[in-house]
C-alpha cells in the first residue's frame, strides 16, 4: 500500500482531452457534442464508493458537461475557469483539505499551476509533453478513451482501497 496514495480524499479532473479526448464537434444547428467513455464514469463511481470525493475543474463552459457531472454524482463543478488555482483553492477551503490530500488530473500546460501543488499528479498518454513532465502519472491509454479509468483503479488498488469496493464483483 502507497501510504501518500491513501491520503488521497479528492480526485479532481479536467474535461476536455482528460474526461473526453479533446475533440469538440459542433452541428448545424450549433449544438455541441462530447464523448464520454463509460469505463471512466465507472471507475468514478468505484472511487466515489471507496469515500474518495471526485470534483470538475475545466476552462470551457458546456451543458453537457453539467449533464455528465449530475449523473456520476459530481457536485464540485467549476466551469468557465480561467485560473484553475482559484477554484482549486476554494475547493481546498470548502472541504477542509490540505493539497497533498487532493489528486488532479490534467493534460495541458494550463492545468500545471495545479497539478503541481497536489499529493498525486497524472497525466494521459496524449497530453502536452510539458506536463507529462510534471506529473507523478502517466496513463497508458489516451484522454477520453479510458485514462480516467486507469487513474481510478490505480489510485484504489495502490492505496488498499480496492478489495473494499470491488469484493461484491468476484463473490459468487
Amino acid at each position: 500500500m502507497n501510504a501518500e496514495l491513501a491520503k488521497i480524499k479528492l480526485l479532481l479532473l479536467d474535461v476536455d482531452g482528460v474526461m473526453t479526448d479533446g475533440r469538440i464537434i459542433y452541428d448545424n444547428d450549433g449544438g455541441e457534442t462530447k464523448a464520454f467513455d463509460v469505463k471512466d464514469g465507472h471507475g468514478l463511481k468505484l472511487v466515489q464508493r471507496a469515500g474518495i470525493q471526485v470534483g470538475i475543474i475545466t476552462g470551457r463552459q458546456s451543458a453537457i458537461v453539467t449533464r455528465r457531472a449530475a449523473e456520476l454524482g459530481i457536485e464540485l463543478v467549476y466551469q468557465g475557469v480561467k485560473d484553475k488555482r482559484l477554484p482549486f483553492s476554494e475547493i481546498l477551503e470548502k472541504l477542509s483539505l490540505a493539497p497533498e490530500e487532493v489528486a488532479y488530473v490534467g493534460d495541458d500546460i494550463v492545468d500545471l499551476p495545479v497539478m503541481r501543488q497536489v499529493g498525486f499528479a497524472a497525466t494521459v498518454a496524449d497530453a502536452m509533453d510539458e506536463v507529462k513532465l510534471h506529473a507523478d502519472m502517466v496513463t497508458k491509454r489516451s484522454g477520453g478513451r479510458g485514462a480516467v479509468r486507469e487513474i481510478c483503479d490505480f489510485l484504489l488498488k495502490e492505496s488498499g482501497r480496492w478489495p473494499s469496493v470491488t469484493l461484491h464483483y468476484f463473490e459468487d
